[in-house]
């Protein structure tokens, strides 16, 4: 029995080193079809995104694009590498569009944001290099994917975004139109003369050569709080000037309200104390 096993095992090593041998040629022909494959899919791609970024076309396209073709490159190599190891095709596509089918409802957010993805390209309710507002999170778009958008926040942090919830939910994007309109409220006193704040606000941002006279600029009274007079100072500037007019108005505001008198509230109450003893000895 122990002889007649040795000569099993020794039949079967045998056997097994056969066919590792028989199939060795084509295992090393399809690891040098992969290795080649990846390099030459690596080289039309980027091809492929020097020409597009010659005949410049949008950012955004231009990565959905390359996104797609390298995908589709990489499943044609992956079809020709298990040709070469001697799968048949004929018999593998139909274990792949069975298996494309559990993969599909497995994968339906993903397949949500590809569709997501195709939606954004279409529509351009951003490209790439606008700040927006999205999910929370507000950055500059530096790519757009096939199945994520990505964005550079003021903080330089990368943040990554689905494209089904881009898609399917409000964006507020800031760099759509030329000029954007800034509305600073500003509280007053109510001792304060409000005639004398207006023209002081008004000489702030027309003195300064950022700021846009079509639309005119203009101060409005918009309310009467508890502790103030609340005055919207309202101008417009071109998109690019927007922050930096922002941050400098802010600064002169405090200084030349300051200096021509009009004081600024501190939130206030009147406080009436009452003697309870006196109550008690009456």
């Amino acid at each position: 029995m122990e002889d007649i096993s040795i000569e099993s095992i020794t039949g079967l090593a045998n056997l097994f080193l056969d066919k590792v041998i028989s199939y060795l040629p084509s295992v090393i022909a399809a690891l040098v079809i992969l290795i080649l494959g990846f390099w030459v899919i690596k080289l039309i791609v980027g091809r492929v995104r020097k020409v597009m970024e010659k005949r410049e076309v949008d950012p955004g396209v231009r990565g959905f694009a390359t996104s797609i073709l390298g995908i589709v490159l990489k499943i044609v190599l992956f079809i020709v590498v298990i040709s070469k190891l001697g799968v048949e095709t004929t018999s593998f596509a139909a274990i792949l569009a069975a298996a494309g089918l559990a993969i599909g409802l497995a994968l339906q957010g993903s397949l949500s944001n590809f569709a997501g993805g195709v939606l954004i390209i279409i529509l351009k309710p951003f490209r790439v290099g606008d700040f927006i507002d999205a999910q929370g999170e507000s950055g500059t778009v530096t790519e757009i994917t096939i199945f994520y958008t990505f964005l550079t926040t003021i903080g330089n942090q990368r943040v990554v975004i689905p494209n089904g919830q881009l898609s399917n939910n409000k964006v507020v994007n800031y760099s759509y139109e030329p000029i954007r309109r800034n509305a600073m409220t500003v509280g007053i006193s109510y001792d304060s003369d409000i005639k004398k704040t207006r023209e002081v606000l008004l000489n702030i941002v027309n003195s300064d050569e950022r700021t846009l006279k079509d639309p005119e600029p203009a101060v409005v009274v918009t309310g009467l709080g508890d502790n103030s007079v609340d005055l919207s100072l309202r101008f417009w500037a071109k998109r690019e000037d927007y922050w930096a007019l922002n941050f400098d108005t802010i600064e002169k505001l405090k200084i030349e309200l300051e200096d021509a008198g009009v004081s600024f509230p501190f939130p206030q109450r009147d406080v009436h104390l009452f003697d309870m003893s006196k109550e008690k000895e009456s």
